[in-house]
């Protein structure tokens, strides 16, 4: 299965801030919307990076809680894995693993077109194996 399938299945919406946003407004907004990662983008619309729970639990430790304070683009991944809808689904998780992150924006032609996290990828592998599981006992019930 591709990233693309993934995408047509649960929805292609990606959900940002903008990097001089507070971190506050980013807990509220992974809050309110029940998710653990925004897509930072600056004042021009520009993708810049990634703001995830971890990113925040991290500024806690260091900064306690002055950093909910500070701007989104402090404790921001700068440098975010992406991947291509193309992409099959075992290789968006060996990226994940490799990269030890969550959330994968899906990138076309410069543009973020959608995000999967490891939950969107290991359902996926599921719903596959449940598919295949599927069709072997309908075969084995044939032969009987």
């Amino acid at each position: 299965m591709s990233v693309a399938e993934i995408l047509h299945r649960k929805g292609s919406e990606v959900s940002t801030i903008r990097s001089v946003d507070p971190v506050d407004v980013a807990v509220q907004r992974l809050r309110e919307l029940r998710i653990g990662a925004l897509v930072v983008m600056d004042r021009w619309g520009k993708f810049v990076g990634m703001i995830s729970e971890r990113h925040i639990v991290r500024g806690l430790e260091r900064y306690g809680v002055k950093v909910l304070s500070s701007r989104v683009d402090e404790i921001m991944s700068h440098d975010v894995v992406t991947c291509a809808p193309e992409d099959r689904v075992d290789k968006a998780m060996a990226q994940m693993t490799v990269h030890r992150v969550r959330h994968l924006p899906v990138v076309e032609h410069d543009r973020i077109i959608g995000i999967v996290s490891i939950g969107d990828l290991v359902k996926s592998q599921l719903e596959t194996k449940e598919q295949e599981a599927r069709v072997l006992r309908d075969m084995a019930a044939a032969h009987v």
